[in-house]
């Protein structure tokens, strides 16, 4: 299934002037971080606006009242989430990544947060040591 996610996604990013496959075919670092940067201010917005779902603002009257955290609109949330799908996946693709690939290293790195919280995870002791072996 994300095979089709991610073709579906690459034939909508053509039509925008994003061509993934080209990409893939001949990795071009400037194009890739032109349409990532692109890519990145749109799921930027995206989560903003998924944000805006809740009465985020500790300021607002709804914070006041206790409902700070409440989720308002689930409907437009679950929009929200998907767009950000879309983005996700147009991110993954401006570095050359397709679903096989993605699957790929969601594993290694599943294995390496596993690996985090069978150690005690600690942020003060953090490094990314454990991320280069994931290829």
């Amino acid at each position: 299934m994300l095979e089709e996610l991610f073709d579906k996604q690459a034939e909508l990013n053509k039509r925008t002037g994003f061509d993934a496959e080209a990409l893939r075919e001949n990795f071009d670092p400037q194009y890739a971080g032109e349409w990532l940067n692109n890519y990145l201010a749109a799921m930027s917005n995206e989560l903003e606006e998924l944000r805006d779902c809740t009465f985020w603002k500790h300021w607002c009257q709804e914070a006041k009242d206790g409902q700070r955290f409440l989720l308002h609109d689930l409907q437009n949330a679950r929009v929200e989430v998907i767009d950000m799908l879309f983005f996700w996946i147009s991110l993954a693709q401006c570095l050359g990544l397709n679903a096989e690939d993605v699957m790929r290293l969601y594993h290694q790195k599943l294995g390496v947060n596993h690996a985090r919280q069978d150690g005690n995870y600690s942020m003060a002791h953090k490094t990314e040591d454990d991320n280069k072996d994931i290829v």
